[in-house]
């Protein structure tokens, strides 16, 4: 995996980073359980501080593009359905809470919606 950050970008590089590693995944370059180069191994490479990678990697797991698992660093979970479906999720979880419903009635709408 080859990244590319561009100084003179409107995009901070930590979007840059994520778009690409997503993009990445997407075009199947990095398959499902591949590892992604350590934090400071990245940001070094990169020219960029830890912190600007560790929030990519943050914000790509928060996404369900990846996941960190400890020592065993992070790896790729995988595109597609699953990530669709998380995002569906949590667009619809920001929704249910700025108008003020409970959980209970989010589950409810979502089992109404699931029934035949």
């Amino acid at each position: 995996m080859r990244l590319h950050i561009d100084a003179g970008s409107s995009t901070p590089p930590f979007e840059q980073v994520k778009e690409q590693i997503t993009a990445a995944v997407d075009a199947g370059t990095l398959a499902p359980g591949e590892r992604l180069p350590a934090v400071r191994a990245l940001a070094v490479e990169l020219g960029l501080a830890a912190n600007t990678v560790a929030r990519a990697y943050k914000e790509l797991e928060a996404r369900g593009v990846v996941a960190t698992r400890g020592r065993a660093g992070t790896v790729v979970l995988g595109a597609g359905s699953d990530r669709a479906a998380r995002e569906a999720a949590d667009v619809y979880v920001a929704t249910v809470r700025a108008l003020g419903l409970s959980a209970a009635q989010a589950h409810e709408l979502v089992d109404r919606a699931l029934e035949p």
